[in-house]
């Protein structure tokens, strides 16, 4: 075993389209008929990878893909990710593209929530038993998906990291409890992997003083108060080791990574104080917790983390990418910001993994759907609060079926058709003509009777724009297609100018054709909103909370909240719509801090208002 690349329990998923070619920051105005490109050199979250259906709570017939706990390597030059439950894990030479891979030998299962780590690209090592045994398989070729067995190293292992230093030293980090800390022990590469006996408690959370640690919703649960710990992960970076870990809840909007930095591997650590390090409470998807950090072969850094969904299921989740930094003081950090909008590719030379500029042009705009069998609105923020409600049929003044959830910006409420065929279609009239850049398709998965990975699903659509509702042209073919798109990311190759956005449905995975969110990405044609004015912060009474309000903005579809330890520090964000106040209970009881807010529309971004010290 001379070089090593371990993947211990498999975790969390991740979708992009690939990016090869840097596309321009200015955005297209032309009109006319768009081509779909092949090359993508953006990607959005959730990514847009075809998820694997669930083989738990399949007793209870419940259907649904997931994408969860990730772990992402670089193996010679190239780049694999494997996820929670998935049958098998993904290849990718981009961080971008990826192509799953059946592998010959697996769990039966599959595995759960694994670790990875690349030690001199010799081989990758795999362990995820679903039961807790630490079951070791390793190739010199993932690619090939031959894999050999060892025997079994450990039990009761869950949420594990396997991490091999530079000087061949080998530890496990793991722990899921709200209860337990994460713990570590030391084990012998050349030998099975064994442990040493060398063995130590590390840290806990500490809700008391840490907000975002909370259990629950917004970090609220009326009768649970730890939170969970779990998802450990380690980066290594200029001689400092970063041992990350999730907290709350994977259900959670709040589902967040922070980090502890030691001298060694087996500590001690101090809490890092701009933490939460992988933070994304608002927004369309939400959570960006228990991930993976990976190095890209050009030195950028790429954080991997679960989203939360929880419409079919508390566990039914998706995959995200952010990309990561240390500043100048050591503190790691992501960029979530407008996380769920379109965002550059893993190619760009200066900003890779940034929100790109395209806006929502979808939010809020009128849709009119060819069937309805239900409409359903779900609230599922904690294990005891599951509330499902049946939205009345409602039709417009021509008779025609509405559906205002399609572009609500919330993936918990989805539309399902009567039927699973081409006579099914959604069309969208937005509020203001604009430029279109792209889709993203959130099927939704309604009954659909798969309860494990099944190939040779396929997601056949077209896709028409029109600027007065009765001229038509289709700038998306999908009629033919052979993939497996749940969470499908379209960019057209120019803009093309509409109002009307109408999809056409062929045939989908399922019973019925479902759909939770249909967005539409581009610029307006209009301004964009002012500047805010008015932000006042007020800490609570507990210092883990805090009371924002600002002055509204005309034709503002939404606020941006920044906020951070320094004024050059603003790292977490908070993107709400509709509303110019908000509460939160995320930060840390004894730090200060620094708030800034931008409104945004259809139009663009405004500039930040004047940054606020809140002691």
């Amino acid at each position: 075993m001379k070089n090593i690349l371990f993947l211990f329990t498999i975790a969390f998923l991740f979708s992009c389209n690939n990016d090869k070619s840097q596309r321009s920051e200015e955005l297209s105005n032309t009109k006319g008929k768009s081509e779909l490109i092949k090359d993508l050199d953006t990607y959005i979250n959730p990514l847009d990878i075809d998820y694997t259906y669930m083989v738990y709570n399949s007793s209870q017939n419940k259907s649904y893909r997931s994408g969860a706990d990730p772990a992402v390597i670089e193996f010679k030059g190239e780049y694999y990710m494997f996820v929670t439950r998935s049958f098998g894990y993904w290849h990718s030479t981009d961080l971008v593209n990826w192509t799953f891979i059946k592998p010959q030998q697996w769990f039966f299962e599959g595995s759960n929530a694994p670790t990875a780590f690349n030690y001199k690209d010799s081989l990758v090592y795999f362990a995820g038993n679903p039961a807790g045994y630490g079951s070791i398989l390793y190739t010199d070729d993932p690619k090939s998906g031959k894999w050999e067995p060892t025997a079994s190293i450990s039990t009761n292992i869950q949420d594990s990291e396997l991490f091999i230093d530079d000087d061949g030293e080998t530890y496990l980090y793991w722990g899921s409890s709200n209860v337990n800390p994460l713990r570590v022990k030391m084990l012998n590469k050349d030998d099975r992997f064994l442990e040493t006996g060398v063995q130590k408690e590390l840290f806990n959370l500490v809700e008391e003083e840490h907000g975002w640690e909370r259990f629950g919703e917004n970090n609220f649960h009326p009768t649970l108060k730890e939170g969970y710990m779990e998802g450990a992960s380690m980066t290594k970076h200029n001689g400092k080791y970063y041992l990350q870990y999730a907290a709350p809840g994977t259900q959670f909007n709040v589902y967040a990574d922070g980090v502890y930095i030691g001298d060694t591997p087996l500590g001690p650590f101090t809490y890092m104080k701009n933490n939460p390090m992988s933070f994304k409470p608002g927004g369309f998807t939400n959570g960006a917790g228990h991930g993976i950090t990976v190095k890209q072969t050009n030195g950028q850094y790429w954080h991997f983390g679960t989203m939360a969904l929880a419409s079919n299921a508390q566990w039914e989740r998706r995959l995200c990418m952010f990309p990561t930094y240390f500043d100048e003081d050591g503190l790691m950090y992501t960029n979530t910001a407008y996380g769920d909008y379109p965002r550059f590719g893993s190619s760009h030379p200066t900003k890779a993994g940034q929100h790109n500029g395209w806006m929502l042009l979808s939010y809020k705009g009128d849709v009119t759907v060819s069937s309805s069998l239900m409409q359903i609105m779900k609230f599922t923020s904690n294990d005891d609060e599951v509330k499902v409600t049946e939205l009345p049929l409602e039709k417009n003044t021509d008779g025609e079926i509405m559906s205002k959830i399609l572009t609500d910006e919330n993936p918990k409420t989805f539309w399902v058709a009567d039927a699973n065929d081409d006579k099914q279609w959604i069309t969208i009239e937005m509020k203001k003509p604009g430029n279109i850049n792209a889709f993203q398709l959130n099927f939704h998965d309604h009954d659909s009777v798969i309860y494990t990975r099944v190939e040779g699903l396929k997601h056949q659509f077209t896709i028409e724009v029109s600027e007065d509702g009765a001229n038509w042209q289709t700038v998306v073919d999908r009629s033919n297609s052979e993939k497996d798109t749940p969470n499908a990311y379209i960019v057209l190759d120019e803009a093309v100018k509409a109002k009307y956005v109408r999809y056409n449905n062929i045939k989908v995975p399922g019973a019925n054709f479902a759909m939770s969110e249909f967005r539409v990405f581009g610029l307006g044609l209009g301004e964009k909103p002012a500047n805010v004015s008015g932000l006042e912060v007020k800490r609570e009474e507990d210092r883990r909370d805090v009371s924002l309000s600002w002055n509204p903005i005309e034709g503002a579809q939404g606020y941006n909240i920044r906020w951070g330890i320094a004024e050059d520090k603003l790292y977490q964000s908070w993107q709400v719509y509709d509303a110019n106040e908000h509460f939160m209970r995320s930060l840390d009881r004894d730090t200060p801090y620094y708030f800034t807010i931008e409104a945004y529309n259809e139009n663009g971004i405004s500039e930040r208002s004047e940054v606020i010290f809140v002691e």
